[in-house]
């Protein structure tokens, strides 16, 4: 397939590739970032610093209508990209919550609305949604509204300052940006996956899973009135089992294509990828690939690590968004993930801060262990072909129509929860003694006993949290008895509880 296709593209396709080879050829370096002494700064410029802008303005902005003095620090200029975010209504309502957007401001920030969406397995079950990513919001508009809002509020923005280092002291961490220096009594990182404080912390850590995602948003389509959540076209191929999604956007349509494989260096590049996605584009779209007007394409990968979300080894430094790990392995947008626990981390940073509880052990309360996100992992290895095991050619589609048609009979309650990755005991309860033995089987010699051994140790604490959060809330009368300590530690097992049983959906 000639790439001249992607025109410009090529270049940022060949960026991408080559860190990706770096990556899972262990040719990344590790730099240390962090470092400790054992003195006082005795005052510190802010309360909170967010180095990463692009999810951390939402969290800098709620802390900041809390009265705290708060900067965030950007490598670049802080402003959303072109492609939209697909996300569900009921998701984006946590924007409202936290005075962050108006209802006004809200509807404009939303460029397309769809429904149904299509989960559909190549010779198998096909099924129909509402109200699941059906929601396109315009990350440049939305991040354009909220940055106004914390530098009205008097947030501080320090643009075009890579982090560079930090520095822990007892009362607080000193912050080296580009030719500027900073203090905090917390840090927060939000720079995303290949973050230096996230790696310094996992010590070279290889990912157990990496979601490689090609894709495109582009004008002609014919029919452009539904999306895809899920969907396949063909059976495994190059070690790796397709995916596709596809969304109505305000310049056309965006489809993606997507696999699960892990960090192994003989994996497909992002350029073969890229290949099989125009390859199979036209089958996928029913259209021919001269017939797109294409705006612009997107190519990139999303490591998973299961020890997550990640606890940092510091005092009062603490990961967010994709720097924990916090969303699941079969997910590749952080967006939503942090919807789902700004309100969570919004009050929990207040509470950390109002009470100084910002040793590790305090903190690594506000990342807790949510096992609803662990029992994904297994999801994660069924989908994925290891490099050495030899799978039948419709193995996945044949297991993942039995389960999606088992779900779909069960109804809504299951369904969506699953699909929104707010994974509930119920629903799982329900759906596994149905599916037929006879899909899962096959996958014993390739998944392995010990994933499997894992993956139960993590339904049993799902099914444990999801009996002790309301065991827990009935406590909440002796709330007044408690002192702030207390309450701060009750407050996080609260969370932890109904976070890691799905309850917050």
């Amino acid at each position: 397939m000639n790439l001249n296709i992607l025109g410009n593209n090529q270049k940022n396709l060949s960026f991408a590739d080559q860190f990706w080879h770096n990556f899972r050829n262990n040719n990344e370096s590790i730099n240390k970032v962090i470092y400790e002494e054992k003195e006082s700064l005795n005052e510190t410029d802010f309360d909170v610093v967010i180095c990463g802008g692009t999810l951390g303005i939402f969290l800098a902005t709620t802390l900041t209508l809390k009265g705290y003095k708060v900067a965030v620090v950007e490598k670049g200029v802080l402003q959303g990209r072109e492609q939209e975010w697909n996300i569900s209504r009921h998701e984006l309502s946590c924007l409202m919550e936290l005075d962050l957007l108006t209802e006004k401001e809200l509807e404009e920030i939303i460029f397309t609305e769809y429904n149904p969406a299509r989960v559909s397995f190549y010779k198998g079950y096909e099924l129909w949604v509402k109200d699941v990513l059906n929601i396109g919001v315009s990350p440049r508009l939305l991040l354009a509204k909220v940055k106004d809002k914390f530098l009205e509020l008097g947030g501080i923005l320090l643009e075009k300052k890579p982090f560079i280092s930090a520095t822990i002291y007892d009362d607080g961490v000193k912050i080296e940006l580009d030719n500027q220096t900073i203090s905090s009594r917390l840090l927060i990182d939000a720079m995303g996956h290949f973050s230096p404080i996230a790696k310094q912390a996992r010590q070279g850590q290889k990912p157990e899973g990496v979601c490689l995602v090609v894709g495109s948003c582009g004008d002609g389509f014919e029919k452009n009135d539904t999306g895809d959540l899920i969907a396949t076209i063909s059976p495994i191929e190059n070690r790796c089992q397709y995916f596709w999604e596809a969304f109505p956007a305000k310049d056309g349509r965006t489809t993606y294509l997507f696999t699960y494989v892990d960090a192994h260096p003989d994996r497909i590049s992002l350029t073969d990828l890229t290949q099989e996605y125009l390859r199979l584009l036209p089958e996928y779209q029913n259209i021919d690939l001269g017939a797109i007007a294409f705006k612009r394409f997107l190519f990139g990968f999303f490591p998973s690590y299961s020890n997550s979300p990640l606890k940092m080894p510091w005092q009062r430094i603490l990961a967010i968004g994709d720097s924990s790990g916090s969303q699941s392995p079969v997910s590749f947008g952080g967006f939503g993930s942090m919807m789902r626990h700004l309100p969570r981390l919004n009050e929990a940073i207040n509470e950390a801060l109002k009470t100084d509880s910002l040793s590790p052990k305090d903190l690594h309360l506000i990342q807790p262990y949510q096992p609803n996100i662990s029992v994904t992992w297994l999801f994660q290895k069924t989908m994925s072909v290891g490099i050495d095991k030899n799978y039948s050619p419709n193995q996945i589609n044949d297991l993942m129509s039995g389960v999606f048609k088992v779900m779909d009979r069960m109804g809504d309650d299951v369904l969506k929860p699953f699909l929104q990755d707010v994974v509930q005991f119920s629903g799982l309860a329900k759906t596994l003694p149905l599916v037929n033995p006879l899909l899962v089987l096959p996958l014993l010699p390739q998944v392995g006993l010990p994933v499997f051994a894992d993956w139960f140790k993590h339904f049993t604490n799902l099914g444990l949290f999801t009996g002790l959060y309301p065991l827990a809330k009935s406590f909440k009368s002796l709330e007044s008895t408690m002192n702030e300590q207390q309450l701060y530690y009750y407050h996080r097992y609260l969370d932890m509880w109904k976070y890691g049983a799905g309850k917050d959906n």
